[in-house]
């Protein structure tokens, strides 16, 4: 960028106390451009205002602005490297742990999830989003009884936290305590407005049941909602196949394959190609291992 190239394209003699002011100068410069870049979506331009500002002064504000331009570049180590250095200036900011935690949730780290939320809830024990974010990294780590302690603790202090219920729930239908799941998703069904994920858990719920017919209906609710869901498409064939339904099995599959070409590996083949005995047989193969929560459900 151009304005890069005025601030540090010359070096001219002068003086140790203009050397400072345009030091000082140039920092604001640059802090204030990579801010208007950052709002303005300019990521990586931004990136690099702030990269430059940093070399002149550390500051902690800058650090704040430079993390969120690392994490809009898909920069997450680096960011969690600031997010630290930030937690360490101000170990009583719950604000940086809850950040520092939802950068861990992208990459998938979940000790350094776990560590940022302990210390969050340092500082707030009763901190909703925390326990919920903490409870998330237990179920990466599986382990679910912590989990949905964590959960139910940040419902009690929310009553009305629908994403909570809704993670408690799906926890709860993993270990296979289908009461208890239906009784959270009757929640969000009575409190919550409608959506995807919670019509997708209420099907499953049905489905483990054994209730076939109700789990078709929400089935259809969601692929109504959204007729690009896969899951959607994928188990409600394995119900249908259950009930001996192979025409609609194939349908649903058809679909998934429609939707995702690669999950042809999972059948073996060009699936038009294939004569009607083998589909079916296929099908059926790739039905077997459709259990999402691995509490076994319907026998195919």
């Amino acid at each position: 960028m151009n304005l890069l190239k005025k601030l540090f394209g010359g070096n001219t003699d002068k003086s140790e106390k203009d050397r400072l002011r345009e030091k000082v100068r140039n920092f604001d410069v640059l802090k204030y451009e990579g801010v208007r870049a950052l709002k303005k979506g300019q990521s990586a331009y931004a990136l690099e205002c702030f990269e430059k500002a940093l070399e002149i002064n550390p500051e902690l504000e800058l650090r704040d602005y430079y993390s969120q331009a690392l994490i809009m570049n898909n920069k997450l180590r680096p960011a969690l490297e600031q997010l630290d250095e930030m937690s360490k200036a101000q170990p009583d900011n719950i604000l940086i742990y809850m950040r520092m935690a939802n950068v861990a949730y992208m990459l998938e780290d979940y000790d350094v999830m776990t560590h940022a939320c302990i210390e969050a809830l340092r500082i707030d024990d009763n901190n909703s989003e925390a326990n919920y974010i903490y409870a998330r990294a237990c179920i990466g780590k599986n382990e679910l009884i912590n989990a949905l302690a964590l959960l139910t603790k940040a419902i009690t202090a929310n009553e009305k936290y629908d994403s909570a219920y809704l993670l408690r729930s799906e926890t709860l239908l993993k270990m296979g305590d289908l009461n208890s799941a239906e009784n959270d998703a009757k929640w969000l069904a009575e409190n919550a407005e409608s959506s995807e994920d919670i019509l997708l858990l209420r099907a499953r719920i049905a489905k483990a049941k054994g209730e076939s017919d109700i789990a078709l209906e929400f089935y259809a609710k969601v692929i109504e909602q959204n007729p690009f869901c896969i899951d959607a498409f994928k188990e409600r064939g394995a119900v249908k196949l259950s009930l001996g339904d192979k025409e609609g099995a194939e349908e649903d599959m058809r679909q998934v394959l429609e939707l995702n070409p690669k999950e042809q590996n999972g059948i073996n083949g060009e699936f038009t190609a294939e004569g009607t005995e083998n589909i079916q047989q296929k099908v059926e193969q790739a039905y077997r291992s459709v259990d999402p929560y691995g509490i076994g459900g319907i026998g195919l």
